[in-house]
Protein backbone atom coordinates (compact mmCIF):
# COMPACT_ATOMS: atom_id res chain seq x y z
CA UNK A 1 0.00 0.00 0.00
CA UNK A 2 1.29 3.39 -1.00
CA UNK A 3 2.05 5.87 1.65
CA UNK A 4 -0.05 9.14 1.22
CA UNK A 5 2.37 11.50 1.74
CA UNK A 6 4.72 9.93 -0.49
CA UNK A 7 2.34 9.65 -3.41
CA UNK A 8 1.10 12.98 -2.81
CA UNK A 9 5.10 14.23 -3.27
CA UNK A 10 5.01 12.76 -6.50
CA UNK A 11 1.71 14.58 -7.54
CA UNK A 12 2.35 17.98 -6.00
CA UNK A 13 2.77 21.25 -8.25
CA UNK A 14 5.66 22.72 -8.64
CA UNK A 15 5.99 25.59 -5.98
CA UNK A 16 8.64 28.42 -4.32
CA UNK A 17 10.08 25.85 -1.83
CA UNK A 18 11.47 23.41 -4.86
CA UNK A 19 13.59 26.73 -6.39
CA UNK A 20 14.53 27.64 -2.99
CA UNK A 21 15.91 24.32 -2.17
CA UNK A 22 17.81 24.16 -5.60
CA UNK A 23 19.85 27.32 -4.49
CA UNK A 24 20.34 26.00 -0.98
CA UNK A 25 21.29 22.60 -2.25
CA UNK A 26 23.32 24.11 -5.37
CA UNK A 27 25.42 25.96 -3.23
CA UNK A 28 28.03 22.95 -2.65
CA UNK A 29 27.84 22.29 -6.38
CA UNK A 30 28.35 26.08 -6.99
CA UNK A 31 31.48 26.10 -4.66
CA UNK A 32 32.89 22.86 -5.78
CA UNK A 33 33.19 24.73 -10.03
CA UNK A 34 33.89 27.67 -7.88
CA UNK A 35 37.40 26.08 -7.01
CA UNK A 36 38.05 23.58 -10.05
CA UNK A 37 37.85 26.84 -12.03
CA UNK A 38 39.65 29.11 -10.20
CA UNK A 39 42.56 26.92 -9.59
CA UNK A 40 44.03 27.25 -12.75
CA UNK A 41 44.36 31.26 -12.79
CA UNK A 42 46.12 30.91 -9.28
CA UNK A 43 48.26 27.98 -9.78
CA UNK A 44 49.22 30.65 -13.03
CA UNK A 45 49.69 33.38 -10.16
CA UNK A 46 51.76 31.29 -7.46
CA UNK A 47 54.19 29.87 -10.54
CA UNK A 48 54.76 34.03 -10.66
CA UNK A 49 55.09 34.89 -7.14
CA UNK A 50 56.78 31.91 -6.15
CA UNK A 51 58.64 30.33 -9.07
CA UNK A 52 59.44 33.44 -10.99
CA UNK A 53 57.57 32.99 -13.76
CA UNK A 54 58.17 29.27 -14.83
CA UNK A 55 56.29 26.31 -14.93
CA UNK A 56 55.64 24.72 -11.97
CA UNK A 57 57.03 20.93 -10.90
CA UNK A 58 54.87 18.51 -13.07
CA UNK A 59 54.56 16.58 -9.56
CA UNK A 60 53.81 19.61 -7.49
CA UNK A 61 51.03 20.43 -10.01
CA UNK A 62 49.62 17.07 -10.16
CA UNK A 63 49.73 16.74 -6.35
CA UNK A 64 48.20 20.04 -5.59
CA UNK A 65 45.09 18.89 -8.43
CA UNK A 66 44.99 15.43 -6.82
CA UNK A 67 45.05 15.77 -3.42
CA UNK A 68 41.71 17.91 -3.78
CA UNK A 69 40.48 15.37 -5.94
CA UNK A 70 40.81 12.63 -3.45
CA UNK A 71 39.47 14.49 -0.82
CA UNK A 72 36.05 14.67 -2.49
CA UNK A 73 36.60 11.26 -3.13
CA UNK A 74 36.69 10.46 0.58
CA UNK A 75 34.17 13.21 1.46
CA UNK A 76 31.37 11.56 -0.67
CA UNK A 77 31.87 8.10 1.00
CA UNK A 78 31.74 9.14 3.69
CA UNK A 79 29.60 11.51 4.23
CA UNK A 80 27.40 9.68 1.75
CA UNK A 81 27.07 6.52 4.06
CA UNK A 82 26.49 9.50 7.11
CA UNK A 83 23.28 10.55 4.97
CA UNK A 84 21.98 7.60 5.32
CA UNK A 85 22.74 6.51 9.04
CA UNK A 86 21.83 9.70 10.15
CA UNK A 87 19.94 11.25 8.13
CA UNK A 88 20.49 13.75 4.95
CA UNK A 89 19.91 17.05 7.10
CA UNK A 90 21.59 16.23 10.35
CA UNK A 91 24.94 15.94 7.74
CA UNK A 92 24.17 18.64 5.00
CA UNK A 93 25.44 21.61 7.45
CA UNK A 94 28.06 20.03 8.81
CA UNK A 95 29.73 19.93 5.12
CA UNK A 96 29.09 23.02 4.13
CA UNK A 97 30.68 24.11 7.43
CA UNK A 98 33.63 22.41 6.26
CA UNK A 99 33.34 24.32 2.83
CA UNK A 100 33.25 27.60 4.04
CA UNK A 101 36.43 26.76 6.73
CA UNK A 102 38.76 25.34 3.94
CA UNK A 103 38.10 28.18 1.63
CA UNK A 104 39.11 30.89 3.91
CA UNK A 105 41.75 28.62 5.01
CA UNK A 106 43.32 28.04 1.38
CA UNK A 107 43.49 32.03 1.39
CA UNK A 108 45.34 32.23 4.72
CA UNK A 109 47.83 29.34 3.83
CA UNK A 110 50.97 29.67 6.03
CA UNK A 111 54.14 31.60 4.86
CA UNK A 112 54.89 33.72 2.50
CA UNK A 113 58.37 33.36 1.37
CA UNK A 114 58.78 29.62 1.30
CA UNK A 115 57.12 27.95 -1.49
CA UNK A 116 57.45 24.46 -0.58
CA UNK A 117 55.77 25.86 3.15
CA UNK A 118 52.94 27.37 0.81
CA UNK A 119 52.15 24.39 -1.48
CA UNK A 120 51.93 21.81 1.67
CA UNK A 121 49.52 24.66 3.35
CA UNK A 122 47.38 24.97 0.48
CA UNK A 123 47.13 21.36 -0.31
CA UNK A 124 46.41 20.56 3.74
CA UNK A 125 43.38 23.04 3.37
CA UNK A 126 42.26 21.89 -0.83
CA UNK A 127 41.84 18.01 1.10
CA UNK A 128 39.44 19.51 3.36
CA UNK A 129 37.69 21.98 1.20
CA UNK A 130 37.29 18.61 -1.27
CA UNK A 131 36.25 16.47 1.59
CA UNK A 132 33.27 19.38 2.21
CA UNK A 133 32.36 19.38 -1.43
CA UNK A 134 32.92 15.42 -1.67
CA UNK A 135 29.76 15.43 0.95
CA UNK A 136 27.94 17.38 -0.54
CA UNK A 137 27.20 15.40 -3.74
CA UNK A 138 25.43 12.17 -2.93
CA UNK A 139 23.56 14.95 0.05
CA UNK A 140 22.15 17.65 -3.02
CA UNK A 141 21.17 14.77 -5.21
CA UNK A 142 19.34 12.86 -2.43
CA UNK A 143 17.67 15.72 -0.99
CA UNK A 144 16.17 17.02 -4.71
CA UNK A 145 15.51 13.47 -5.71
CA UNK A 146 13.40 12.65 -1.95
CA UNK A 147 11.71 16.56 -2.26
CA UNK A 148 10.79 16.45 -6.08
CA UNK A 149 7.28 15.39 -7.98
CA UNK A 150 7.87 12.13 -10.04
CA UNK A 151 6.66 14.46 -13.41
CA UNK A 152 9.90 17.60 -12.56
CA UNK A 153 12.33 15.40 -11.13
CA UNK A 154 15.09 15.25 -13.20
CA UNK A 155 14.68 18.85 -14.10
CA UNK A 156 14.84 20.12 -10.59
CA UNK A 157 18.28 17.54 -9.79
CA UNK A 158 19.77 18.90 -13.11
CA UNK A 159 18.90 22.76 -11.88
CA UNK A 160 20.77 22.17 -8.57
CA UNK A 161 23.69 21.25 -10.48
CA UNK A 162 23.58 23.56 -13.28
CA UNK A 163 24.83 26.14 -10.03
CA UNK A 164 28.38 24.60 -10.93
CA UNK A 165 27.95 26.59 -14.33
CA UNK A 166 27.06 29.70 -12.45
CA UNK A 167 30.12 28.75 -10.11
CA UNK A 168 32.28 28.77 -13.26
CA UNK A 169 31.36 32.27 -14.64
CA UNK A 170 31.76 33.64 -11.08
CA UNK A 171 35.16 31.94 -10.88
CA UNK A 172 36.55 33.65 -13.84
CA UNK A 173 34.51 37.08 -13.60
CA UNK A 174 36.06 37.59 -9.62
CA UNK A 175 39.43 36.27 -10.95
CA UNK A 176 39.55 38.86 -13.91
CA UNK A 177 38.12 41.53 -11.31
CA UNK A 178 41.00 40.86 -8.94
CA UNK A 179 43.81 41.27 -11.48
CA UNK A 180 42.47 43.67 -12.76
CA UNK A 181 42.14 46.08 -9.23
CA UNK A 182 45.55 44.70 -8.10
CA UNK A 183 47.20 45.79 -11.30
CA UNK A 184 45.68 49.15 -11.58
CA UNK A 185 46.08 49.99 -7.57
CA UNK A 186 49.97 48.92 -8.63
CA UNK A 187 49.94 51.22 -10.98
CA UNK A 188 50.26 48.70 -13.99
CA UNK A 189 52.93 46.16 -14.81
CA UNK A 190 55.00 46.41 -17.49
CA UNK A 191 55.38 42.87 -19.45
CA UNK A 192 58.27 40.20 -18.21
CA UNK A 193 58.11 42.21 -14.54
CA UNK A 194 58.57 40.78 -11.87
CA UNK A 195 55.82 39.74 -9.34
CA UNK A 196 54.61 42.31 -6.51
CA UNK A 197 54.03 41.22 -3.21
CA UNK A 198 50.19 42.26 -3.43
CA UNK A 199 49.99 39.52 -5.95
CA UNK A 200 50.58 37.25 -2.91
CA UNK A 201 47.40 38.39 -1.51
CA UNK A 202 45.06 38.43 -5.21
CA UNK A 203 45.39 34.99 -5.48
CA UNK A 204 44.74 34.08 -2.09
CA UNK A 205 41.77 36.55 -2.22
CA UNK A 206 40.40 34.75 -5.34
CA UNK A 207 40.25 31.50 -3.02
CA UNK A 208 38.24 32.99 -0.12
CA UNK A 209 35.83 34.88 -2.24
CA UNK A 210 34.78 31.58 -3.18
CA UNK A 211 33.00 30.83 0.27
CA UNK A 212 30.77 33.53 0.85
CA UNK A 213 27.85 32.34 -1.24
CA UNK A 214 28.21 29.10 0.36
CA UNK A 215 28.02 31.13 3.47
CA UNK A 216 25.27 33.13 3.07
CA UNK A 217 22.59 29.87 2.29
CA UNK A 218 23.70 28.33 5.72
CA UNK A 219 20.59 29.51 7.47
CA UNK A 220 18.72 28.32 4.95
CA UNK A 221 19.87 25.07 4.49
CA UNK A 222 19.83 24.30 8.58
CA UNK A 223 15.64 25.33 7.93
CA UNK A 224 15.56 22.37 5.93
CA UNK A 225 13.28 19.88 7.22
CA UNK A 226 14.32 16.12 6.57
CA UNK A 227 13.27 14.65 3.71
CA UNK A 228 9.81 12.70 4.34
CA UNK A 229 11.29 9.81 2.17
CA UNK A 230 13.58 9.40 4.66
CA UNK A 231 11.48 10.24 7.65
CA UNK A 232 8.53 7.76 6.36
CA UNK A 233 10.76 4.84 4.51
CA UNK A 234 14.01 4.97 6.96
CA UNK A 235 12.89 5.98 10.27
CA UNK A 236 9.45 4.81 9.91
CA UNK A 237 7.76 7.77 11.15
CA UNK A 238 5.05 8.56 8.50
CA UNK A 239 3.23 11.19 10.93
CA UNK A 240 6.47 13.46 11.03
CA UNK A 241 7.17 12.96 7.40
CA UNK A 242 3.70 14.76 6.25
CA UNK A 243 4.04 16.86 9.28
CA UNK A 244 7.32 18.57 7.62
CA UNK A 245 6.07 18.64 4.57
CA UNK A 246 3.19 20.32 5.61
CA UNK A 247 5.36 23.09 6.83
CA UNK A 248 7.72 23.57 3.84
CA UNK A 249 4.86 22.88 1.15
CA UNK A 250 1.30 23.85 -0.06
CA UNK A 251 -1.01 21.92 2.14
CA UNK A 252 -3.37 21.38 -0.78
CA UNK A 253 -0.92 18.90 -1.99
CA UNK A 254 -0.19 17.20 1.40
CA UNK A 255 -3.63 16.22 2.79
CA UNK A 256 -4.32 16.53 6.50
CA UNK A 257 -5.55 12.66 6.37
CA UNK A 258 -1.63 11.94 6.11
CA UNK A 259 -1.19 13.22 9.72
CA UNK A 260 -3.67 10.84 11.29
CA UNK A 261 -3.86 7.47 11.50
CA UNK A 262 -1.25 6.60 9.06
CA UNK A 263 -1.39 2.44 7.60
CA UNK A 264 1.79 0.90 8.87
CA UNK A 265 4.74 1.61 6.96
CA UNK A 266 6.04 -1.31 4.64
CA UNK A 267 8.47 -3.14 6.15
CA UNK A 268 12.26 -2.38 5.23
CA UNK A 269 14.26 -4.70 2.92
CA UNK A 270 15.54 -7.09 4.70
CA UNK A 271 18.98 -7.30 3.53
CA UNK A 272 22.19 -5.11 3.94
CA UNK A 273 24.44 -2.70 1.91
CA UNK A 274 26.70 -5.23 -0.30
CA UNK A 275 25.26 -8.03 0.91
CA UNK A 276 24.52 -10.81 -2.19
CA UNK A 277 20.94 -9.62 -2.25
CA UNK A 278 21.96 -5.88 -2.42
CA UNK A 279 24.01 -7.06 -5.68
CA UNK A 280 21.51 -9.36 -7.29
CA UNK A 281 19.06 -6.20 -7.24
CA UNK A 282 21.32 -2.84 -7.19
CA UNK A 283 24.59 -4.22 -8.67
CA UNK A 284 23.57 -3.90 -11.95
CA UNK A 285 22.65 -0.03 -11.38
CA UNK A 286 25.94 0.24 -9.41
CA UNK A 287 28.10 -0.76 -11.44
CA UNK A 288 26.77 1.30 -14.88
CA UNK A 289 26.24 4.33 -12.34
CA UNK A 290 29.74 3.89 -11.15
CA UNK A 291 31.76 3.27 -14.07
CA UNK A 292 30.00 6.06 -16.15
CA UNK A 293 31.11 8.73 -13.72
CA UNK A 294 34.49 7.34 -14.17
CA UNK A 295 34.42 7.72 -17.70
CA UNK A 296 32.76 11.08 -17.54
CA UNK A 297 34.67 12.59 -15.41
CA UNK A 298 38.31 11.48 -17.27
CA UNK A 299 37.19 13.09 -20.51
CA UNK A 300 35.79 16.04 -18.28
CA UNK A 301 38.37 17.49 -16.09
CA UNK A 302 41.40 16.16 -19.27
CA UNK A 303 39.21 18.16 -21.37
CA UNK A 304 39.39 21.79 -18.68
CA UNK A 305 43.34 20.53 -18.71
CA UNK A 306 43.51 20.55 -21.96
CA UNK A 307 41.47 23.77 -22.57
CA UNK A 308 44.33 25.66 -21.41
CA UNK A 309 47.31 24.23 -22.50
CA UNK A 310 45.50 24.36 -26.29
CA UNK A 311 44.83 27.79 -25.34
CA UNK A 312 48.16 29.03 -24.59
CA UNK A 313 49.51 27.55 -28.55
CA UNK A 314 46.60 29.22 -29.59
CA UNK A 315 47.49 32.92 -28.31
CA UNK A 316 51.34 32.20 -30.18
CA UNK A 317 52.83 33.80 -26.91
CA UNK A 318 55.80 32.94 -24.94
CA UNK A 319 55.00 31.76 -21.38
CA UNK A 320 57.35 34.54 -20.06
CA UNK A 321 55.85 37.22 -21.91
CA UNK A 322 53.26 38.40 -19.40
CA UNK A 323 53.09 39.69 -15.86
CA UNK A 324 51.03 37.41 -13.13
CA UNK A 325 48.20 39.31 -13.77
CA UNK A 326 48.07 39.24 -17.47
CA UNK A 327 48.78 35.69 -16.89
CA UNK A 328 45.79 34.69 -14.77
CA UNK A 329 43.48 36.86 -15.99
CA UNK A 330 43.87 35.22 -19.49
CA UNK A 331 43.21 32.15 -18.33
CA UNK A 332 40.12 33.64 -16.55
CA UNK A 333 38.95 35.52 -19.64
CA UNK A 334 39.03 31.77 -21.44
CA UNK A 335 36.64 30.01 -19.19
CA UNK A 336 34.39 32.54 -18.71
CA UNK A 337 33.78 32.48 -22.63
CA UNK A 338 33.64 28.58 -22.47
CA UNK A 339 31.13 29.01 -19.55
CA UNK A 340 28.78 31.47 -21.11
CA UNK A 341 28.65 29.92 -24.43
CA UNK A 342 29.06 26.02 -24.07
CA UNK A 343 29.18 24.87 -20.47
CA UNK A 344 25.85 26.86 -19.17
CA UNK A 345 23.92 26.70 -22.27
CA UNK A 346 24.51 22.70 -21.68
CA UNK A 347 23.58 22.38 -18.79
CA UNK A 348 20.19 24.52 -18.93
CA UNK A 349 19.47 22.02 -22.09
CA UNK A 350 19.78 19.18 -20.15
CA UNK A 351 17.36 20.98 -17.43
CA UNK A 352 14.19 21.38 -20.05
CA UNK A 353 14.92 18.18 -21.94
CA UNK A 354 15.60 15.46 -19.12
CA UNK A 355 12.05 15.01 -18.46
CA UNK A 356 11.03 14.90 -21.96
CA UNK A 357 14.01 12.96 -23.91
CA UNK A 358 15.01 10.83 -20.69
CA UNK A 359 18.25 9.98 -18.23
CA UNK A 360 19.53 7.36 -20.82
CA UNK A 361 19.22 8.82 -24.53
CA UNK A 362 20.56 12.55 -23.04
CA UNK A 363 23.69 10.48 -21.99
CA UNK A 364 24.16 8.24 -24.91
CA UNK A 365 23.97 11.75 -27.03
CA UNK A 366 26.49 13.44 -25.10
CA UNK A 367 28.85 10.43 -25.38
CA UNK A 368 28.36 10.20 -29.13
CA UNK A 369 29.01 13.61 -29.71
CA UNK A 370 32.22 14.05 -27.60
CA UNK A 371 33.36 10.73 -29.10
CA UNK A 372 32.40 12.35 -32.41
CA UNK A 373 34.12 15.76 -31.94
CA UNK A 374 37.82 14.03 -30.27
CA UNK A 375 38.07 11.66 -33.10
CA UNK A 376 37.39 14.57 -35.62
CA UNK A 377 39.40 17.01 -33.57
CA UNK A 378 42.61 14.31 -33.05
CA UNK A 379 43.05 12.60 -36.31
CA UNK A 380 44.09 16.11 -38.07
CA UNK A 381 45.11 17.93 -35.18
CA UNK A 382 48.45 19.32 -37.03
CA UNK A 383 46.49 20.62 -39.33
CA UNK A 384 44.22 22.81 -37.88
CA UNK A 385 47.52 24.18 -36.08
CA UNK A 386 48.80 25.10 -39.81
CA UNK A 387 49.36 28.00 -40.70
CA UNK A 388 46.04 28.99 -41.50
CA UNK A 389 44.96 31.22 -39.03
CA UNK A 390 40.69 30.11 -39.38
CA UNK A 391 41.98 26.78 -38.89
CA UNK A 392 42.56 27.32 -35.32
CA UNK A 393 39.65 29.02 -35.00
CA UNK A 394 37.79 26.60 -35.97
CA UNK A 395 39.38 24.26 -33.54
CA UNK A 396 38.64 26.19 -30.73
CA UNK A 397 34.82 26.80 -31.45
CA UNK A 398 34.73 22.71 -32.65
CA UNK A 399 36.65 22.13 -28.82
CA UNK A 400 33.82 24.36 -27.48
CA UNK A 401 30.93 21.94 -28.17
CA UNK A 402 33.23 19.24 -25.85
CA UNK A 403 31.48 21.09 -22.48
CA UNK A 404 28.39 21.53 -24.22
CA UNK A 405 27.93 17.82 -24.93
CA UNK A 406 29.51 16.85 -21.59
CA UNK A 407 26.74 19.26 -19.62
CA UNK A 408 24.01 18.35 -22.06
CA UNK A 409 24.71 14.81 -21.43
CA UNK A 410 27.03 12.77 -19.33
CA UNK A 411 28.11 15.04 -16.99
CA UNK A 412 24.84 16.00 -15.45
CA UNK A 413 23.01 12.38 -16.06
CA UNK A 414 25.35 10.72 -14.31
CA UNK A 415 24.88 13.06 -11.52
CA UNK A 416 20.66 12.58 -11.19
CA UNK A 417 20.84 8.42 -11.99
CA UNK A 418 22.32 7.13 -8.68
CA UNK A 419 19.66 9.73 -6.98
CA UNK A 420 16.92 7.65 -8.41
CA UNK A 421 18.13 4.34 -8.78
CA UNK A 422 18.28 2.89 -4.85
CA UNK A 423 16.27 2.68 -2.23
CA UNK A 424 16.02 4.97 0.49
CA UNK A 425 18.43 3.76 3.22
CA UNK A 426 20.93 3.06 0.83
CA UNK A 427 20.14 6.43 -2.19
CA UNK A 428 22.70 8.58 -0.71
CA UNK A 429 25.98 6.11 -0.04
CA UNK A 430 25.34 4.56 -3.42
CA UNK A 431 25.27 7.70 -4.35
CA UNK A 432 28.79 8.73 -2.77
CA UNK A 433 29.95 5.17 -4.27
CA UNK A 434 29.41 6.39 -7.66
CA UNK A 435 30.67 10.02 -7.36
CA UNK A 436 33.68 8.59 -5.60
CA UNK A 437 34.34 6.39 -9.03
CA UNK A 438 34.38 9.72 -10.76
CA UNK A 439 36.65 11.37 -8.75
CA UNK A 440 39.16 8.35 -9.38
CA UNK A 441 38.61 8.64 -13.18
CA UNK A 442 39.38 12.82 -12.28
CA UNK A 443 42.51 12.17 -10.81
CA UNK A 444 43.75 9.13 -13.35
CA UNK A 445 42.43 12.09 -16.05
CA UNK A 446 44.50 15.44 -14.67
CA UNK A 447 47.69 13.57 -13.59
CA UNK A 448 47.73 11.42 -16.11
CA UNK A 449 47.31 14.28 -18.97
CA UNK A 450 50.20 16.18 -16.84
CA UNK A 451 52.89 13.54 -16.66
CA UNK A 452 51.93 12.12 -20.45
CA UNK A 453 51.82 16.25 -21.90
CA UNK A 454 55.17 16.86 -19.60
CA UNK A 455 57.71 18.33 -22.38
CA UNK A 456 61.27 16.26 -21.38
CA UNK A 457 64.22 18.53 -22.97
CA UNK A 458 67.72 19.30 -21.52
CA UNK A 459 66.86 22.55 -20.98
CA UNK A 460 63.57 22.50 -19.50
CA UNK A 461 62.03 18.63 -18.06
CA UNK A 462 59.55 20.36 -16.35
CA UNK A 463 57.16 22.10 -18.73
CA UNK A 464 53.95 20.86 -20.17
CA UNK A 465 53.36 21.86 -23.66
CA UNK A 466 50.89 20.40 -26.09
CA UNK A 467 52.98 18.57 -28.18
CA UNK A 468 51.20 17.68 -31.37
CA UNK A 469 51.90 14.19 -31.30
CA UNK A 470 50.72 13.58 -27.64
CA UNK A 471 48.00 15.34 -27.98
CA UNK A 472 46.74 13.26 -30.95
CA UNK A 473 46.79 10.40 -29.01
CA UNK A 474 45.05 12.45 -26.24
CA UNK A 475 41.73 13.15 -28.39
CA UNK A 476 41.91 9.82 -29.77
CA UNK A 477 42.06 7.98 -25.67
CA UNK A 478 39.22 10.80 -24.97
CA UNK A 479 37.43 9.81 -27.76
CA UNK A 480 37.80 6.08 -26.76
CA UNK A 481 36.66 6.87 -23.50
CA UNK A 482 33.56 8.29 -24.91
CA UNK A 483 32.48 5.36 -26.70
CA UNK A 484 33.06 2.51 -23.77
CA UNK A 485 30.45 5.04 -22.04
CA UNK A 486 28.45 4.70 -24.94
CA UNK A 487 28.59 0.61 -24.40
CA UNK A 488 28.01 1.05 -20.85
CA UNK A 489 24.80 3.30 -20.92
CA UNK A 490 23.37 1.45 -23.42
CA UNK A 491 23.67 -2.51 -22.11
CA UNK A 492 23.42 -1.49 -18.07
CA UNK A 493 21.92 1.70 -17.24
CA UNK A 494 18.01 2.13 -16.71
CA UNK A 495 15.51 4.50 -17.38
CA UNK A 496 13.72 6.36 -14.31
CA UNK A 497 12.03 9.16 -15.79
CA UNK A 498 8.93 9.53 -15.06
CA UNK A 499 8.54 7.25 -12.26
CA UNK A 500 8.29 7.63 -8.80
CA UNK A 501 11.77 6.05 -6.54
CA UNK A 502 9.19 4.10 -4.76
CA UNK A 503 8.11 2.39 -8.00
CA UNK A 504 12.10 2.09 -9.17
CA UNK A 505 12.64 -0.06 -6.00
CA UNK A 506 9.51 -2.28 -6.29
CA UNK A 507 10.07 -2.78 -9.73
CA UNK A 508 13.61 -3.81 -8.98
CA UNK A 509 12.61 -6.42 -6.32
CA UNK A 510 9.87 -7.77 -8.30
CA UNK A 511 12.06 -8.29 -11.20
CA UNK A 512 14.37 -10.20 -8.70
CA UNK A 513 11.61 -12.79 -7.60
CA UNK A 514 10.63 -13.44 -11.07
CA UNK A 515 13.83 -14.04 -12.09
CA UNK A 516 13.74 -16.81 -9.03
CA UNK A 517 10.73 -18.26 -10.18
CA UNK A 518 11.53 -20.00 -13.24
CA UNK A 519 14.09 -21.63 -10.87
CA UNK A 520 11.93 -23.71 -8.78
CA UNK A 521 9.68 -24.39 -11.31
CA UNK A 522 12.61 -25.77 -13.52
CA UNK A 523 13.67 -27.21 -10.63
CA UNK A 524 10.22 -28.89 -9.61
CA UNK A 525 9.69 -30.53 -12.76
CA UNK A 526 12.72 -32.14 -13.46
CA UNK A 527 12.45 -33.71 -10.25
CA UNK A 528 8.83 -35.08 -11.24
CA UNK A 529 10.31 -35.99 -14.78
CA UNK A 530 12.87 -37.78 -13.49
CA UNK A 531 10.85 -40.25 -10.75
CA UNK A 532 8.13 -40.52 -13.53
CA UNK A 533 11.61 -41.95 -15.76
CA UNK A 534 12.12 -44.30 -12.84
Amino acid sequence: MPIKVLSSLDVARTQWYHFKAIIVAGMGLFTDAYDLFCIAPVMKMISHVYYNGDSINTAVLSTSYAIALLGTATGQLVFGYLGDRVGRRRVYGLCLIIMILSSFGCGFSVCTTRRSCVMVSLGFFRFFLGLGIGGDYPLSATIMSEFANKRTRGAFIAAVFSMQGLGILVSSAVTMAVCVAFKRSGGGLEVDAAAPTEADLAWRLILMIGALPAALTFYWRMLMPETARYTALVENNIVQAAKDMQRVMSRSHISDEATTDPPPPPPPPSYKLFSRCFFRLHGRDLFAASFNWFLVDIVFYTSNLLLSHIFSHYSKKPSTAENVYDAAFEVAELGAIIAACSTIPGYWFTVYFIDKIGRVKIQIMGFFFMAVIYLVAGIPYSWYWSKHEHNNKGFMVLYGLVFFFCNFGPNTTTFIIPAEHFPARFRSTCHGISGAAGKLGAIVGTVGFLWATKKMESDDKNQIYPEVNRMRIAFLILGGVCIAGILVTYFFTKETMGRSLEENEHDQDNNAESEDEPQIVDWQSSVSTLLQTR
